[in-house]
């Protein structure tokens, strides 16, 4: 890659005449990552390499995703929301749920990224996690090359569960006891990084960590130096976390630290209760909990080292200031389903771990996760979490770095954007054309619009921002955001984001005609993107849920 090149104005530009003139564009994804666990968000947890991104970059403090990963994960590649592609819930086939519910239409109406770039001139690989169902995988949808989790969720240290595409290639020998999930994924994008440099072609490598989604996994020695940290509490972590982000002016207007989070109900809890003071757990909880916090700090402390290699070979390669690099996470903190957390992948089954047991926690044969305690730290200063269309559910971390193209390098930005926007950013980047039909079907519009007027240090226009999962939904404008929670009920309440970011201060009934506006908004999306009024329908879906779950419980 010889220079690099700002692509303005219209997305329906001619291609340039020069692939090498086009930048490699790396979006990478992390899975599960709360919005304050990075070192640059206020986290405490070791990070140098993206926090050295953020200090090159630009940090945006207002990305959405749409809470949970496969939708946030269909929303990203094909620049849609979810329901427009059928992955309004989850990635399993239900036929018989509305269009917007009932899993992924892969060869359909809707194009990704790889698809449209690929067809610019681009190299186009993916390493990482797939999570958009079976019926499809990246090389039908316009990858190259593929290595990584099909499935949403799986051991680290298992090389068996891990897949190659396509499947003429060879993949790569582990010698036993060698293989971790996120050094490995790293190993296959470094691979394909220097095919598209040896091809003379420009890149885009989708790199989409597993970690640190559970099963907690991490090398011991890493877990281990995080022990003594996170036997402080989740209090005290949650409180540095906050100070540390007033310190950063992370947050716009004057925001207060939300009160310590709520167990909502779910599946396995029957109703909403608040999480427990750190000091009215007995000693053997709190070493235990602790230690899952440790091992999943571990696997984000290893991610980041691995994201030092890419960086790296980039380097190597003459490529990194010509490398339009994105980060962020597929939603927030996953708080499932209780505070202590679980042992299972049933998802229930707990153990509080003493003495040898706990050496043993995150190897290889164990499952783990840390529950919502921990989840409420890792979403501070926000409400709520994965699932929820508060704060702490839809909100992402995000790190721009693209060399001296960055206007305000270690800035932050508060403009609000949309997982949507990002496959109109890669198009404008890439000088590609978003088209009206691919391969004989019609395609439906970008939902969303080009990020790099923020990247230019530049004003978006005003618009309108949207999410809906399980019934959980929200709707944003400006400073003004309408949100509800289905554990709830079906009351919205509305918030002025700028001055109250952490949605403390419910103002609907002071100002019900902008409630109306953007209520009467919502249901216009609504209707047009196959979402429904979910409340009943989740209801009824969950509580057949909760029905199965009850007759396993008694086996």
């Amino acid at each position: 890659m010889k220079t690099s090149l700002l692509i303005a104005g219209s997305l329906a530009l001619v291609p340039m005449t020069y692939a090498q003139d086009k930048p490699n564009i790396i979006i990478i994804l992390a899975d599960d990552l709360g919005f304050s666990d990075l070192g640059c968000f206020g986290g405490e947890i070791h990070t140098p390499v993206l926090d050295k991104l953020a200090k090159n970059g630009v940090r945006m403090t207002q990305m959405y995703n749409s809470a949970r990963s496969c939708p946030s994960r269909a929303n990203l590649l094909t620049g849609l929301y979810p329901h427009q592609t059928g992955l309004g819930h989850m990635d399993g086939s239900h036929p018989a749920w509305p269009k917007g519910y009932s899993g992924f239409r892969s060869n359909s109406d809707n194009v990704t990224i790889a698809e449209v770039l690929k067809d610019a001139g681009y190299f186009t690989a993916m390493s990482g996690k797939w999570h958009l169902g079976n019926k499809s995988n990246p090389i039908l949808r316009g990858f190259q090359e593929y290595y990584g989790l099909l499935g949403g969720f799986n051991s680290f240290w298992n090389s068996a569960v891990y897949t190659r595409l396509p499947k003429d290639r060879t993949p790569r020998h582990y010698e036993e006891g060698t293989f971790y999930a996120t050094n490995v994924i790293t190993d296959y994008a470094i691979d394909f990084i220097d095919q598209a440099h040896q091809e003379k072609k420009p890149l885009f490598l989708y790199l989409a960590y597993n970690a640190p989604h559970f099963p907690l996994h991490a090398p011991k020695e890493v877990t281990d130096k995080y022990m003594s940290l996170y036997m402080q509490g989740w209090d005290k972590i949650r409180d540095a976390r906050w100070k540390r982000i007033v310190d950063l002016k992370l947050m716009q207007g004057k925001p207060a630290l939300s009160p310590r989070g709520v167990v909502p109900e779910s599946l396995f809890e029957d109703e909403t209760h608040p999480l427990p003071a750190w000091d009215s757990l007995t000693k053997d909880q709190q070493t235990d909990l602790a230690r899952r916090m440790s091992i999943f700090a571990a696997m984000v402390d290893v991610m980041d080292a691995n994201i030092g290699r890419v960086v790296d070979e980039l380097k190597k390669n003459g490529e990194l200031d010509n490398t339009f690099i994105m980060f962020m996470s597929d939603n927030g903190a996953c708080a499932e389903w209780h505070e202590f957390g679980f042992d299972k992948q049933t998802g229930v089954e707990y153990h509080t771990h003493t003495g040898e047991e706990l050496d043993q926690m995150g190897l290889p044969g164990t499952y783990h996760h840390y529950g919502t305690g921990w989840a409420n730290v890792c979403c501070t200063p926000f409400t709520l979490y994965k699932h929820y269309a508060h704060e702490g559910g839809i909100s992402t971390p995000c790190i721009i770095s693209w060399g001296n193209h960055v206007k305000n390098k270690g800035g932050l930005n508060h403009q609000p954007a949309q997982f949507s926007d990002i496959m109109s950013t890669c198009v404008e980047l890439a000088g590609a054309t978003y088209p009206k039909e691919y391969q004989g079907r019609a395609i439906l519009p970008m939902a969303g619009q080009s990020i790099l007027p923020i990247v230019k240090g530049k004003k978006m226009p005003e618009r309108y921002i949207y999410a809906e999962h399980e019934g959980n939904r929200m709707v944003r404008k400006g400073d003004w955001k309408l949100v509800s929670a289905n554990f709830k009920g079906d009351e919205w309440e509305l918030y002025n984001i700028k001055e109250d970011r952490t949605e403390q201060h419910n103002l609907i009934g002071k100002y019900p005609e902008m409630a109306k506006e953007l209520e009467t908004a919502y249901f216009e999306w609504a209707d047009k993107s196959d979402v429904l009024y979910f409340q009943k329908m989740w209801n009824t879906y969950n509580k057949n849920r909760r029905k199965d779950f009850k007759e396993y419980k008694t086996r």
